[in-house]
């Protein structure tokens, strides 16, 4: 489903600091609570827009010759951390790839906000060389606590839709027995990354309800924040077999969660990758 609407540089290292950073990539409320001892570098085998607006950008690293980092790679919702410059601390982006990761390859989803230095991956070009941590950091989502679910709600919203790629393309919400909805809410169209996946999400059972804050005149679906839009769509269900995945801005997670408790959903059953 696609939603429609009228010559290689070496990035200087730094020395890494016991303060971490999430930046808006990192799809997370708060960065893994470590820091990883061990760098390593890696090439970048690919730049492009991820959004109309170019506000997101997919990159992939090339990790073809770094065998056990590739291997810590176990878990949809897990990080990798980059050393970049002008950054006093590490940052950490949520890998966007599924794992096992089959290709030799992470890729990421990253917001471009000038003057962050996250922004920076977003301005390499392939075979530029950035230094990465030597294993993925984080449990990612874990997904044992609601394998007993028959219905699973899943809100992302912004930047946070990276490791919901990774989950949804991992394999999870393929049994057909789980009824798998994901309400992704981001501003407008320009802004929406992953519409050419859609179709395939949806012929894996995942059920996708698009919410813009702000659309233009032509757009008939969800209009507001995800939680609005999720409390006016809210059925009736057994909130014993019931499970929620959440991951983007800290006030919709939040909403979303009491909202859920108030329904009689344990915290358990709400995951969240950090």
């Amino acid at each position: 489903m696609l939603l429609r609407s009228p010559a290689a540089r070496r990035l200087h290292l730094l020395r890494p600091h016991h303060h971490l950073l999430s930046s808006g990539a990192a799809a997370a409320l708060a960065p893994p609570p470590f820091s990883p001892t061990e760098w390593t570098e890696a090439p970048v085998s690919r730049v492009r827009a991820a959004t109309p607006d170019a506000s997101l950008f997919h990159v992939s690293l090339d990790l073809s010759a770094h065998g056990s980092l590739l291997a810590s790679h176990v878990a949809a919702g897990q990080f990798l951390p980059f050393r970049l410059p002008s950054a006093p601390y590490p940052i950490f982006l949520a890998i966007s790839s599924p794992p096992p990761p089959a290709s030799g390859s992470f890729d990421f989803l990253v917001k471009r906000l000038p003057g962050t230095p996250s922004a920076r991956l977003c301005d390499l070009r392939p075979g530029d060389l950035v230094s990465v941590g030597g294993s993925v950091v984080g449990r990612g989502f874990e997904v044992g606590r609601i394998a007993d679910a028959r219905d699973v709600l899943v809100f992302a919203t912004g930047s946070g839709i990276s490791p919901i790629r990774s989950l949804i393309e991992s394999g999870f919400g393929k049994n057909k027995e789980i009824d798998v909805s994901l309400f992704y809410g981001v501003r407008n169209l320009q802004r929406m990354a992953y519409q050419e996946r859609f179709s395939d999400w949806e012929s894996r059972g995942i059920k996708i309800i698009p919410v813009l804050s702000r659309p233009d005149d032509q757009w008939t679906g969800e209009r507001g924040y995800v939680q609005n839009a999720f409390s006016r769509m809210k059925k009736v269900v057994d909130p014993s077999s019931m499970g929620a995945i959440l991951c983007g801005h800290k006030q919709m997670s939040a909403e979303i969660t009491r909202a859920l408790v108030a329904d009689g959903m344990t915290k358990d059953k709400i995951l969240t990758n950090f």
